[in-house]
C-alpha cells in the first residue's frame, strides 16, 4: 500500500479505537461497580445492631467496635463459595484499624499475655486475594483466645463453616466474645477476655433458608459441635444485639428461635 495512503487510514483506525474505548468504559465500569455493590448490599441487609454505635465497613467484613473491652462486639462477613481458597500468603503484621474512631487496641496488649489474637474473621476465610488476607490482621478483628481453644474446638467450627459455605454456595458468619462487665483483661489497654464466644450462620441461599448458632465456653472441649448449638435468641439475651433485624419479622422469629441443626450437614 502506498505510504500516502497508509498513515491516513493507521490514523483513522486509531481514532475508532479511541472512540470505542470511550463508549464503553463507562459501562465496564458500571458492570463491575455494580457487582461490588450487590455484594456490599447483600452486607449491609444482614448486618446486626450496634450497642456501641461504633460501625466499621471494611471491603470483606464489618464490624461494631467496643471501646470498652477494646474489640468487637460482633464481626460479620459473608462467606461465598468462590472465596474459598488454598492461597499461601505470608502473614503479614496486625496493625491498628485507621476507622475505628477510638483506635483499635495495640498489638503489644497481646504481647506476653498467654493469649493469642484470634481472628472473629478468619484469615483461612479471606484468602482470595492478599487485600483480603491482609484486611483481617487489624485489631480490631482480634479478640483474647486461648491458644488450645484457638487452634482447637474454635479451629473446628471455623473449618465446618467453609465446608457449608462450599455445601451450600455461600453462608453469612456473625461472630464474637460474649463481653460482660465482669471480664479480666490483659495489656496496657485493659483488652477484656471474654468467657464465651458465639458464631452464629446463616444459608439464605434456598426458598428455605436456614440458621444455625454456637456458644462455647472459653476453653478446648472434646465435645462435638453439635453440642454447643444453641438459638440465636439467647445469644441475643445475653449479648444485647438484633443480630437480623432486617429480617421479614415472621422469618426471623421462626429461625431466631430455633435450636434445631437440621438441614446442617455435620
Amino acid at each position: 500500500m502506498n505510504r500516502k495512503y497508509l498513515y491516513p487510514l493507521l490514523i483513522i483506525i486509531v481514532t475508532i479505537g479511541f472512540y470505542y474505548f470511550e463508549e464503553n468504559v463507562d459501562s465496564f465500569t458500571s458492570v463491575s461497580k455494580e457487582k461490588t455493590e450487590d455484594s456490599k448490599s447483600y452486607s449491609f441487609f444482614f448486618l446486626p445492631t450496634s450497642t456501641t454505635g461504633s460501625i466499621v465497613v471494611h471491603d470483606h467484613y464489618s464490624l461494631s467496635y467496643s471501646e470498652k473491652h477494646e474489640q468487637a462486639e460482633w464481626v460479620a462477613y459473608e462467606l461465598k463459595r468462590e472465596h474459598l481458597s488454598t492461597n499461601d500468603y505470608k502473614r503479614p503484621y496486625f496493625e491498628k484499624d485507621d476507622k475505628v474512631r477510638t483506635s483499635s487496641a495495640d498489638w503489644r496488649n497481646y504481647k506476653k499475655s498467654g493469649y493469642d489474637r484470634g481472628h472473629l474473621c478468619p484469615a483461612g476465610d479471606r484468602k482470595f486475594s492478599y487485600n483480603a488476607f491482609e484486611e483481617t490482621f487489624m485489631t480490631s478483628n482480634v479478640t483474647p483466645q486461648d491458644h488450645e481453644f484457638n487452634s482447637g474446638i474454635w479451629n473446628s467450627l471455623e473449618q465446618k463453616v467453609r465446608y457449608w459455605a462450599k455445601k451450600y454456595d455461600g453462608v453469612y458468619v456473625v461472630t464474637g466474645g460474649v463481653l460482660s462487665n465482669d471480664l479480666k483483661s490483659i495489656g496496657y489497654e485493659a483488652v477484656s477476655v471474654p468467657k464465651y464466644f458465639y458464631k452464629i450462620v446463616f444459608d439464605n441461599s434456598s426458598t428455605n433458608p436456614k440458621m444455625v448458632a454456637f456458644l462455647m465456653p472459653h476453653k478446648d472441649s472434646n465435645k462435638r459441635l453439635k453440642e454447643f448449638v444453641v438459638s440465636v435468641d439467647k445469644i441475643e439475651d445475653i449479648t444485647g444485639i438484633d443480630f437480623f433485624p432486617k429480617l421479614e419479622d415472621k422469618i426471623e422469629t421462626k429461625l431466631e428461635a430455633s435450636s434445631s441443626t437440621q438441614g446442617w450437614k455435620f
